[in-house]
């Protein structure tokens, strides 16, 4: 990245699976949280958001890397948590790949994206991918917190051993 400021993908890739796994963790030590009642984005319980979050994740790695894009897997949270790491995975290869194509357009094919805003950078949708995470995540700690639980989670890009 040299001299220029600015965060690289490599770096919120790394945040963003930093964050997943320590919400996995809390999860496992409060499993009872995934019952909770939700309502973001229309979703019934917490578990539903986190497969919407994980689910997002790994259909817009699969966009960027041109294969075919799957609808988000059901079941318990190891099941969800696998979608987070394929897409992972996929977006380390797309950032290993000898020829950089994060510049390169990228067309948003969905009747809700107006016209003049269909086409992207593939770099624009990588970030936007790996940022939803975070700020369903954010969205998910105030519901937690709210709820009379406790939130061990320190998902702040300030706290993240994923940037210096």
């Amino acid at each position: 990245m040299g001299s220029a400021a600015g965060i690289a993908l490599e770096e919120l890739l790394a945040w963003s699976d930093e964050t997943a796994g320590d919400w996995k963790k809390h999860f496992e030590v409060h499993p009872a949280l995934l019952d909770m009642s939700c309502g973001i984005n229309g979703t019934a319980n917490v578990l539903a958001l986190v497969r919407h979050i994980w689910g997002a994740e790994l259909r817009w790695s699969q966009r960027l890397a041109g294969l075919p894009v799957e609808d988000p897997r059901e079941g318990a949270l190891d099941a969800l948590f696998a979608m987070h790491l394929e897409a992972m995975g996929l977006y380390r290869n797309l950032l290993a790949e000898p020829v950089s194509r994060w510049d390169e357009s990228y067309e948003l094919k969905f009747d809700w994206v107006p016209p003049d805003r269909r086409q992207v950078s593939r770099r624009k949708v990588a970030g936007h991918s790996l940022l939803h995470s975070q700020r369903h995540y954010a969205q998910l700690a105030t519901l937690v917190r709210v709820a009379g639980y406790p939130v061990t989670v320190m998902g702040d890009l300030l706290f993240s051993s994923a940037l210096r």
